[in-house]
C-alpha cells in the first residue's frame, strides 16, 4: 500500500517547527494576504531592473578577459599590447585579386581612402606594399633573379617605350606591332612571340565574349602565371572603437566594406576584400550568438509555458510562476549588471540556467501546493501547508546551488567565475521570488481546487522494481560507471577558441583561410630584446628550432646585398627611367584612332604569318582576327576593353617605374608606420616567430609554444594565451570542484545533520558527473572554454534535484516515483532541458557545444536522482524529529 508523500511529511498540519520554516511559512503567508502590494513592489522593482539592465547592458567576446588580468602571462601580454597598440584591437583587411595588379589597386585605393577618415582610424598602414616596398621591390629579389628581371626589361625596351607613352588601346596595338618588326628583322620567329600573342589573344576571347579577362600585364612580362602571395594584399588598420554600441567595430568595419563597393572592387569585378582581426572577430562573435536569439527564445518561451501547463494543470498557476520567473530574471540581470559591469559569452548564460533552476523553483512549490489543495479546500490553509512543506527543502536547495556556483569565485577563469556570481546571487533572487511574487500571484488569480491526485500511480511497477532489485541497480551501475574510468584518459580539451567561432561568418572564414598559407603570419609568438644587438642571438637560437618556420625583425625589411643590387638596378634607371616620364604621355586617342590601330595591327600580324606555318604562325592569325572583331564591334565593347585592360596595365608601368627608382636603405630610413610595428617607443625590438605546421592545431602550437618559452620564458603571443589559458581553466576547475564539494557537504551536513544523509546526496551527484564525462569521451564531444559551464550546472540542478528526494525520504515518503515530487522534479528538468536546446539549437559553435554538454549532464542528474537515487536510499527509515536549524 503506498503511503503518500503528504502524509508522512516530517512537517505537522499544526505549527510549522524550526525557524527556517516557520521563516518561509511567515513570508509565505504575508505574500499571499498583502498580495497586491508585493505584486505591485515586484512590478517597480523589475520595470526599474529592466531600465538599468537594457540602459548598461555590455558584452565582451575577447577570450582572452574570460581569465583574470592579474595573472603573469596576461599581465606580459597586457604590457605587450602596450609597446604596440596599433597591433591589438586591430582590422586586418584581406585583398585577393584576380590579378596582381587589381589586389594591388584596391589596396593603394581603399588605404587611401580610409586615412582619409581620422575619426574612423587612428592609424593605417600596408605591412606589404606602399611607396617604401614599391619602390624597394627589386632590392628584395635575390642576385639571379634580379639580373633575369632587368635583362627581361631591357629587351622590352621598345615595347616599354611605347606603351608607357601611349596608355590606351592604340598604344597596345602598337606594342605588341613589335612582334612583327622583331620577326621582319630576324630577331626571333613567331613560335619566340608565341607567348604573349596567346596571353592578348586570351583576353581579347574574353572580352569579345562579354566577360571581364582580368589581365595580368605582370604576368605577360614576366612569362609566370601569378602564385597566391603576388594576388593578396594586406591592410592593418586600429579603428576608432564605439565601446557604446553592441558591435564597437561596426562603423569603421562598414566604412571599408562600403569603400571597397563604391570603388568598384567585388568579386564581379575580380577582387574579394574580407575582413579580420581582433575588431571584425568580436563583433561577428556577437552577432553570430545574437542570430536568431530572439526568435529562439520566443518558441523556448512558449515550449516552456507549455510544458509549465502540463505540470500544473492550470493556467493560472503557469502565469504566476512564468511571470515570478520574469520579476527575478529581471532582477537577477541587472544585479548582475552592476557586478560585472560587461557579460563575456559564457556569463551570458545565466538568463538559461535562471530559467531552468528558476522555473524548477516555481514548479516544486506550484506542485506541492496542488497536492495540499487536493486535501484542503481553503486556499490560504492550503499555501501555508506547501510552504511549511517545501520551504526548507526549497531552501537548501537554494543554498546548495548558490554554494555550487559561487565555489567558482575564488578561480581565475573570469569567464565561469562570473557566471557563477550572477547565476549564485540568480538562485537566491529566484527562491525569494517563489516564495514572495508567486505566492500573491496565486492569492490573487485564485486557481481552483484540485480534483484529483497530483503524483504518477502509474509508476507504481517501477517503484517496486527499484525496490525489489535495490541492491543490484546500486552496485550495477556503481560497477559500469567505474568500468567506463578509463576513458576519462582521453578526455579531451579543445583549448583553441577559434574552434568556438563560427567558421560561416566573414572574420573566421579569413582567419581559416590565412592559416592555410605556409607563409603567412597566424598564430605567432612574439619576443622582445632590448635593441637590434640583444635580438640577432635570440634570432639565431630561433631559427634553429624544427618547430619554426621563419623568424622576422625589422632588420628583415632592409633588403640584403644592396651594394651589388642597387648599380644593376641604377644602370637600368638610366635607359628605361626616361620612358616613364609624363611628359611623353600622348594624348588619348579617340575610338576612331583606336580602330585604326587594331586594323593596322591586325593587317601586320597576318603578313608576317603568311606562308607560314606551325604554332606561331597559327596563334598570329588567330590574334589578327579577334583585333579584327574588337575594331568591327560596337564601340561598347571597345570601352569594356579599356575597363579590362588599361587600369592594370597603369598600375604594372607605375610599379614598374617606382621600382627603378631604389634608394639605399636601412633600418633607421623605414617609414614610423612600419617600424612603429617592430620597434617600440622606447626602443625595445620586437621579435615574431612563426610556427611550422598547421597554426590552427592544438599540439602543433604546444610544441611550438614549449620550444619558444624554453628561449624566452616572457614570450606572448595568441599561442602562448591558448595554452596558458588551458592549464588556467583546468587549475580553475579543479580548484572550484573541491570548493564545491566542500561547501556543500558543509551545508548539507548543518542541516541534515547525518554524514550519511550528505552522502546519499552527494554520491548520486557524483556519480551522474562521473557518467556526463564517460559520455563525451564515447561521443566525441571535447570540453572547452564554453561547453565546461556544464559542470557547475551539475552541482547546482543536480544538488536540488538530489536534496528533494533526501528532503522527502528523512520525511518518511515510500514509492517516491509515484509521489508528486517526482513530477515536479520530470517537468522542472523537461523546462530545463528546453531551455538548454534552445542553446544546442544555436548559430554559435560555442553557445551550442555547452547546450549539448548541459542537456547530457542534465540527462544524467535527472537520471541518478529518479533511477539511482531511490535505489540507494532504500526504505525511509522512522520518522525523525525535524533536523531544522536552531
Amino acid at each position: 500500500m503506498q503511503i503518500s508523500d503528504e502524509s508522512n511529511s516530517d512537517i505537522s498540519h499544526g505549527a510549522p517547527r524550526g525557524p527556517i520554516t516557520r521563516a518561509i511559512v511567515a513570508i509565505v503567508h504575508a505574500s499571499s494576504h498583502h498580495a497586491k502590494l508585493v505584486l505591485l513592489l515586484g512590478v517597480l522593482l523589475s520595470v526599474a531592473a529592466a531600465w538599468y539592465a537594457g540602459n548598461h547592458f555590455q558584452i565582451t567576446t575577447d577570450t582572452n578577459e574570460f581569465i583574470s588580468a592579474s595573472l603573469p602571462w596576461r599581465q606580459r601580454l597586457a604590457a605587450f599590447d602596450k609597446l604596440f597598440p596599433q597591433l591589438t584591437d586591430n582590422i586586418v583587411v584581406v585583398i585577393d585579386g584576380k590579378s596582381p595588379e587589381l589586389a594591388e589597386a584596391a589596396a593603394a585605393q581603399i588605404a587611401e581612402k580610409m586615412r582619409g577618415k581620422p575619426d574612423l582610424y587612428s592609424s593605417v598602414e600596408r605591412p606589404d606594399g606602399g611607396p617604401y616596398f614599391n619602390k624597394n621591390g627589386l632590392l628584395f629579389l635575390p642576385p639571379e633573379e634580379l639580373q633575369q628581371t632587368v635583362e627581361g626589361l631591357m629587351r622590352a625596351q621598345p615595347f616599354l617605350a611605347v606603351i608607357a607613352s601611349d596608355r590606351s588601346l592604340r598604344g597596345i596595338m602598337d606594342a605588341f606591332s613589335f612582334v612583327n618588326r622583331g620577326v621582319r628583322a630576324k630577331a626571333g620567329t613567331l613560335d619566340d612571340f608565341d607567348r604573349p600573342m596567346v596571353a592578348l589573344s586570351g583576353a581579347l576571347e574574353k572580352i569579345l565574349a562579354g566577360q571581364n579577362p582580368f589581365f595580368s600585364w605582370r604576368g605577360l612580362f614576366t612569362g609566370q602565371a601569378p602564385d597566391k602571395r603576388e594576388l593578396r594584399r594586406f591592410i592593418n588598420a586600429k579603428p576608432i572603437l564605439d565601446y557604446s554600441a553592441l558591435e564597437p567595430g561596426e562603423v569603421p568595419s562598414e566604412f571599408i566594406r562600403q569603400t571597397a563597393h563604391d570603388l568598384g572592387f567585388t568579386p564581379a569585378d575580380g577582387v574579394r576584400v574580407r575582413l579580420t582581426g581582433l575588431v571584425p572577430l568580436a563583433d561577428e562573435e556577437f552577432a553570430t550568438v545574437a542570430d536568431g536569439a530572439g526568435l529562439n527564445g520566443a518558441i523556448t518561451a512558449l515550449i516552456v509555458l507549455f510544458i509549465i501547463w502540463r505540470a500544473l494543470k492550470s493556467m493560472r498557476i503557469v502565469v504566476a510562476v512564468a511571470v515570478s520567473v520574469v520579476v527575478g530574471l529581471c532582477i537577477t540581470a541587472a544585479i548582475g549588471l552592476m557586478m560585472v559591469s560587461a557579460l563575456n559569452l559564457i556569463s551570458v548564460a545565466f538568463a538559461v540556467l535562471f530559467v531552468g533552476i528558476g522555473v524548477d523553483f516555481g514548479i516544486q512549490f506550484s506542485v506541492r501546493y496542488r497536492a495540499e489543495r487536493y486535501e484542503e479546500p481553503d486556499f490560504f490553509k492550503a499555501i501555508d501547508l506547501a510552504a511549511s512543506k517545501a520551504g526548507r527543502p526549497l531552501a537548501l536547495a537554494a543554498a546548495a546551488t548558490t554554494a555550487g556556483f559561487y565555489s567558482f569565485l575564488p578561480t581565475d577563469y573570469r569567464g565561469v567565475s562570473e557566471l557563477g556570481l550572477i547565476a549564485g546571487t540568480g538562485m537566491i533572487i529566484a527562491f525569494f521570488s517563489a516564495i514572495t511574487v508567486l505566492p500573491a500571484l496565486l492569492s490573487l488569480l485564485r486557481p481552483p481546487a484540485e480534483r484529483e491526485p497530483v503524483g504518477y500511480t502509474f509508476l507504481a511497477p517501477v517503484d517496486a522494481f527499484l525496490s525489489n532489485h535495490r541492491y543490484a541497480i546500486v552496485f550495477g551501475t556503481l560497477a559500469i560507471a567505474l568500468a567506463g574510468t578509463p576513458l576519462l584518459r582521453n578526455l579531451h580539451f579543445d583549448f583553441n577558441p577559434l574552434n568556438l567561432r563560427s567558421s560561416k561568418v566573414e572574420s573566421v572564414a579569413t582567419l581559416l583561410d590565412l592559416e592555410k598559407d605556409p607563409n603567412g603570419d597566424t598564430n605567432t609568438i612574439n619576443l622582445l630584446a632590448p635593441n637590434f644587438a640583444a635580438a640577432k642571438p635570440i634570432v639565431e637560437r630561433l631559427e634553429k628550432l624544427p618547430e619554426v618556420s621563419r623568424v622576422t625583425t625589422l632588420e628583415d625589411l632592409v633588403p640584403a646585398d644592396q651594394d651589388a643590387k642597387l648599380p644593376i638596378i641604377q644602370h637600368a634607371a638610366a635607359i628605361l627611367s626616361p620612358l616613364f616620364d609624363p611628359q611623353r604621355r600622348l594624348d588619348p586617342p579617340t575610338d576612331a584612332d583606336d580602330v585604326a590601330a587594331m586594323n593596322k595591327a591586325a593587317e601586320a600580324f597576318t603578313t608576317t604569318a603568311a606562308g607560314e606555318s606551325g604554332k606561331g604562325a597559327d596563334d598570329a592569325r588567330h590574334l589578327a582576327d579577334l583585333i579584327r572583331q574588337l575594331a568591327a564591334a560596337p564601340p561598347a565593347t571597345r570601352a569594356a576593353a579599356r575597363t579590362d585592360l588599361l587600369p592594370s596595365l597603369n598600375v604594372t608601368l607605375d610599379l614598374m617605374a617606382d621600382s627603378l627608382q631604389p634608394q639605399k636603405t636601412t633600418v633607421d630610413s623605414i617609414p614610423a608606420g612600419l617600424r612603429a610595428d617592430w620597434v617600440a617607443r622606447d626602443g625595445q625590438v620586437r621579435i615574431e616567430a612563426v610556427p611550422k605546421g598547421n597554426p590552427n592545431d592544438n599540439e602543433v602550437l604546444a610544441k611550438f609554444t614549449k620550444a619558444v618559452q624554453l628561449i624566452d620564458p616572457n614570450a606572448t603571443g595568441e599561442p602562448v594565451a591558448i595554452q596558458e589559458s588551458g592549464a588556467t581553466i583546468v587549475k580553475a576547475f579543479v580548484e572550484a570542484g573541491l570548493w564545491a564539494l566542500l561547501s556543500i557537504s558543509v551545508l548539507l551536513l548543518i542541516v541534515l545533520r547525518r554524514i550519511s544523509d550528505v552522502l546519499l546526496t552527494l554520491v548520486p551527484l557524483l556519480l551522474a558527473g562521473l557518467v556526463t564525462l564517460e559520455i563525451t569521451v564515447l561521443i566525441g564531444l571535447p570540453l572547452n572554454f564554453a561547453n565546461i559551464i556544464a559542470l557547475p550546472l551539475l552541482l547546482g540542478l543536480g544538488v536540488a534535484f538530489k536534496i528533494y528526494f533526501v528532503m522527502a525520504w528523512r520525511g518518511g515518503t515510500t514509492n517516491l516515483l509515484q509521489s508528486s515530487l517526482t513530477r515536479a522534479v520530470f517537468f522542472s528538468a523537461l523546462t530545463t532541458a528546453t531551455a538548454f536546446g534552445s542553446l544546442w539549437l544555436s548559430n554559435h559553435p560555442g553557445t551550442s557545444s555547452m547546450g549539448k554538454l548541459l542537456a547530457l549532464s542534465l540527462c544524467c542528474t535527472l537520471a541518478a536522482a529518479v533511477l539511482f537515487q531511490p535505489a540507494l536510499m532504500g526504505p525511509p527509515r522512522v520518522k525523525e524529529k525535524d533536523l531544522d536549524v536552531h
